[in-house]
């Protein structure tokens, strides 16, 4: 059942991004208009540049600069809005000294937007969680397996978690925690995907698509033995806009996975595709994975999936609301299309 949203209002936060980018156009193109707001006003010129590539309804779009900490900013910024869309949080790409660095504005920024939404009267916030607050904080014994939207990360189980999977599981918890203390006043859906990959649109391709950049640019000679839930890009910012039209969707919290795939299938997907390519084909015993993260503190953030299958089941958002994700390993492909594509890697 749909609530009728179309060529209403939407607001989208953290537009310049991998997943919000992707997001607009997908509204853009089903019709919506669209507020985008992005932190850095630089990147104006170029993310419209980018989006504008992608959509003929362009003139639907329009660009809002704040932060997600500036608690006075978003209540003008959704004034006559219908809906928003919260993509934006933070993702470092090295693990912060102080969990705060990542929780506090995780969790002020849903906060910020969700109270902006209620004083405006703005009935539904859709917000992108992550499968980081389902699949973490588990004992030993316990860490490999499929989980669902029962499933919570354990933020205080230190072990078998990091300073991000804390913030958004925290982040998350908050969001429903202020939608239960003003009942019937404003609806939550949250999305929680697995590692996204798909189509990049520029050369900031996002923290996922790293996976598929690395194999095809050389820059990692070997595979370590990890693996995650893959889904791709398109296929989240589809969901995301079915949790928006949907009533059935509201005070729901759905899983967003289309199949798990280990970095040796990864690149055994490239290698099939581009055979010309050296992708890597060793694989990195345990104790070299953990060597190298006192190396490279990239590294360092998977870890905790060395040697463990963490699965998505996603079978809530196929049956609740319909949604038909591509196979994981065509989001791969069209991933690596895409690099080529960019030039950001030569096709040999």
């Amino acid at each position: 059942m749909q609530t009728g949203f179309d060529n209403k209002r939407i607001v989208v936060t953290g537009v310049t991004g991998f997943l919000g980018s992707h997001t607009a156009i997908d509204l853009l193109n089903k019709g919506y208009r669209v507020i985008g707001t992005l932190r850095d006003g630089t990147r104006k010129e170029s993310i419209r540049s980018v989006i504008a590539g992608h959509t003929e309804a362009i003139d639907k779009f329009e660009l809002r600069v704040a932060d997600l900490e500036d608690e006075a900013a978003w209540p003008e910024i959704l004034k006559d809005a219908d809906a928003v869309i919260h993509v934006a949080s933070p993702f470092p790409t090295t693990l912060p000294k102080q969990d705060e660095d990542l929780v506090r504005p995780a969790r002020s920024g849903t906060l910020n937007i969700l109270k902006a939404a209620l004083s405006q009267g703005v009935k539904r916030v859709v917000k992108v969680s992550s499968s980081g607050a389902m699949i973490y904080g588990k004992s030993a014994g316990a860490r490999s397996g499929k989980f669902s939207e029962e499933d919570w990360t354990d933020a205080s189980d230190l072990p078998d978690t990091t300073p991000y999977f804390r913030s958004k599981t925290l982040a998350e918890k908050a969001a429903w925690d202020f939608v239960k203390a003003h009942p019937g006043e404003i609806e939550l859906v949250t999305v929680c995907p697995g590692a996204i990959l798909g189509p990049v649109l520029e050369s900031d391709i996002g923290t996922s698509a790293n996976i598929v950049y690395k194999m095809l640019n050389g820059s990692a000679p070997a595979i370590p033995p990890i693996g995650f839930e893959m889904v791709d890009v398109r296929d989240v910012a589809e969901l995301l806009r079915l949790c928006l039209e949907d009533t059935k969707a509201a005070g729901q919290r759905f899983a967003a996975g289309a199949g798990y795939l280990s970095f040796a299938e990864v690149a055994g997907v490239l290698r099939m595709r581009y055979p010309k390519h050296r992708i890597p084909k060793y694989m990195l015993p345990k104790f070299a994975v953990r060597l190298f993260a006192y190396i490279d503190p990239t590294v360092k953030p998977i870890l905790l999936d060395l040697g463990e299958k963490r699965e998505l089941d996603s079978s809530k958002a196929r049956t609740v609301l319909g949604w038909k994700p591509r196979e994981a390993h065509v989001a791969v492909e069209d991933c690596a299309e895409s690099i080529f594509r960019l030039g950001l890697v030569k096709q040999k």
